[in-house]
């Protein structure tokens, strides 16, 4: 089974023949099982040339690049080998097709806000307030007439969302408002985080279809960005991110030890980063009786049948009905 793998020290990224090695900066060896490695995430400032970069696109391997403060930077994608000119050119004709990009738009902040609810409905003596608020906000979706309109009430429905965590959330993180480039305060730190891994994972799982992840819906399309993965990250971030951040902070897993503020620019620490990482691969791998496939399907298998939907949306086979989570 194909795993990610995540590089935290500073170092040297090589290729020798047909394995991958990593040397830290005390010239400690390690070799990397490349056949086993699904995702490579390098936090440490790391080096590597071009020859590392052909050996993990032969293994179809992404390299995904975080700052020195664990903010995504970007990703080496293998050349796609899942390719499909029709399909391309259906997803494409639904961008462009003013009615049905706001259908698939719309498609997507359903089961956002769907997620969102189930999250705080858990929590409903204390939430609801927001779960009232929320509910008024998602009824102006369906009449929404443009992107932005949706854009305007996704907005005003996530900032009740968050709000909501200071009733729900167990030690004294607080939430007065989504601050992102720099977060300044250790909750937004811990978002931004999770959605940086989210964004990435789900980019992965679009790499193994056809799907052009540049071509979005409810993300305007632009030059060197993936926005379909910012789009399909909607559905999963209140799904996968916000229950492993509750559980982390409410278990005492994540503790404000685990954050550097330096000039009011929060950020998670080494060890913050890897306790969070171990919460998220163990969620990422929890499966759920899937009561039409009749099997258990993981959570980051979901997203890989998030982008088959799409795909039988595009080509029309199936209207796109996107996942709400009935577990």
């Amino acid at each position: 089974m194909l795993k990610d793998h995540y590089i935290f020290s500073n170092g040297r990224l090589k290729r020798k023949d047909n394995t991958i090695y990593f040397l830290d900066e005390n010239e400690n060896k390690r070799s990397l099982p490349v056949h086993q490695i699904e995702n490579l995430y390098v936090f440490g400032e790391v080096d590597f040339n071009s020859a590392l970069l052909n050996l993990l696109s032969q293994h179809e391997v992404h390299l995904h690049i975080f700052n020195y403060y664990g903010f995504y930077a970007g990703t080496f994608c293998p050349r796609n080998r899942k390719v499909s000119g029709f399909t391309v050119v259906q997803q494409s004709a639904h961008y462009l097709d003013k009615g049905k990009r706001l259908y698939i738009a719309k498609m997507f902040l359903e089961s956002a806000v769907h997620h969102m609810l189930r999250n705080i409905r858990r929590h409903k003596e204390k939430t609801e307030v927001y779960i009232h608020q929320i509910e008024e906000e998602a009824k102006k979706l369906d009449a929404a007439s443009t992107v932005q309109e949706l854009m305007g009430i996704e907005g005003r429905i996530r900032q009740h969302y968050y709000q909501s965590f200071n009733d729900i959330l167990r030690q004294d993180f607080t939430f007065e408002k989504r601050t992102k480039q720099p977060p300044r305060d250790p909750l937004n730190a811990l978002i931004s985080f999770g959605n940086s891994l989210c964004y990435t994972t789900v980019l992965g799982e679009i790499y193994k279809t056809p799907l052009d992840p540049t071509v979005s819906f409810l993300h305007e399309p632009s030059t060197r960005r993936f926005s379909l993965s910012l789009d399909l990250a909607e559905i999963f971030k209140p799904l996968i991110v916000d229950p492993v951040i509750i559980a982390s902070i409410n278990n005492r897993i994540i503790t404000n030890k685990h954050f550097d503020d330096i000039d009011g620019m929060v950020f998670l620490n080494e060890e913050g980063k890897k306790k969070f990482i171990i919460e998220w691969e163990n969620k990422l791998a929890t499966s759920i009786q899937h009561r039409k496939l009749k099997r258990k399907v993981s959570y980051r298998h979901f997203i890989r049948l998030e982008c088959y939907k799409l795909i039988k949306h595009f080509i029309g086979d199936e209207l796109y009905k996107p996942l709400k989570a009935w577990w």
